[in-house]
């Protein structure tokens, strides 16, 4: 196949093609004419690398993965060598994160010193969006996404989880779970994406999270056995919000859309962000989709909905 038809169908552009074949990770082969001539396995090759930058590993860094697929195995991350690249990547990450955390405290402290010599009147306070949310946020329309949902079994599925274990969505037991989903949280002096508050049904993944937590034994006590958020973020990002929020319950982590290409469900797009998960609740019975709430408005009296729900 040509350039052009495999750097659409892997979902990259034509120069990051030419770069992974720079790197030595795509090597086509020519036509006659001295064209490139790229096969099916140079888009399983990109695709990897693809799906890797999701995950963190720079393309760079991507060798140890591709020549695990060149050596015949089904997963780029069979290999020895690729196991030695998830460690060295982490290792970084947090060697990042405890460098931001040093600043961070530095600039926090440094804040209140220059704040407590320069103002004389208290500072109007900040409004906490983890409690409340802004005036005229749009509700979302029922679209009909998720009417396919109810009476749907769930799918052998087994995600990482913020405790650092691992939840098996089709083991999840007798009783009832609830699952429910949002887009993503934002973080304490991180902007969130731009428009975000004009995106119907975006905004309030916080509040949520507090609602549900605030509910928390409620719904325990209303028959509950597991309450499980869920996101496409990454476990690192959800477990400093679980920690920052106090949630009593795990959260799960779907970076690959994993459950979205199982049960069908809704996604939306955001600056920088090209694929989320769209708010939805399931609640599940006996490993069977019981009932799905869809739209969420306003999340943060969505645990009181759910529970009302339960109780009748």
């Amino acid at each position: 196949m040509r350039i052009g038809e495999l750097a659409a169908r892997a979902g990259v552009s034509i120069k990051a093609v030419r770069y992974y074949e720079q790197l030595g990770l795509v090597l086509p082969g020519r036509l006659p004419n001295g064209y490139r001539d790229y096969s099916d396995h140079d888009l399983r090759v990109t695709s990897e690398i693809r799906a890797l930058a999701g995950f963190g590993i720079n393309p760079a860094r991507a060798a140890p993965f591709i020549e695990c697929l060149d050596a015949g195995h089904r997963h780029s991350d069979e290999c020895p060598a690729s196991l030695a690249a998830y460690r060295d990547s982490i290792a970084e990450l947090d060697r990042t994160i405890a460098s931001l955390a040093s600043r961070r405290g530095l600039l926090a402290e440094r804040l209140a010193r220059v704040a407590s010599r320069t103002f004389r009147t208290e500072p109007t306070p900040m409004i906490d969006y983890s409690k409340v949310l802004p005036d005229n946020l749009p509700a979302p329309e029922d679209d009909g996404a998720a009417d396919h949902l109810p009476g749907r079994a769930m799918p052998a599925l087994t995600l990482e989880a913020t405790d650092g274990g691992r939840v098996d969505l089709a083991g999840l037991g007798s009783g009832r779970t609830v699952i429910y989903l949002y887009p993503l949280t934002g973080v304490p002096g991180t902007d969130l994406p731009d428009g975000w508050d004009a995106i119907p049904g975006a905004r309030g993944c916080s509040t949520e999270a507090c609602d549900f937590r605030d509910h928390y034994s409620l719904l325990r006590e209303a028959g509950v056995a597991n309450v499980y958020g869920f996101s496409s973020q990454d476990p690192g990002y959800q477990r400093e919000v679980a920690t920052r929020l106090g949630l009593p319950f795990t959260m799960l982590s779907d970076p690959g859309f994993a459950l979205a290409a199982a049960l069908d469900l809704p996604t939306f797009p955001a600056p920088g962000h090209p694929r989320l998960y769209t708010r939805l609740t399931l609640v599940v019975k006996d490993g069977v989709i019981e009932h799905v709430f869809y739209p969420i408005f306003p999340p943060n009296t969505h645990a009181q909905q759910v529970l009302d729900w339960l109780r009748a």
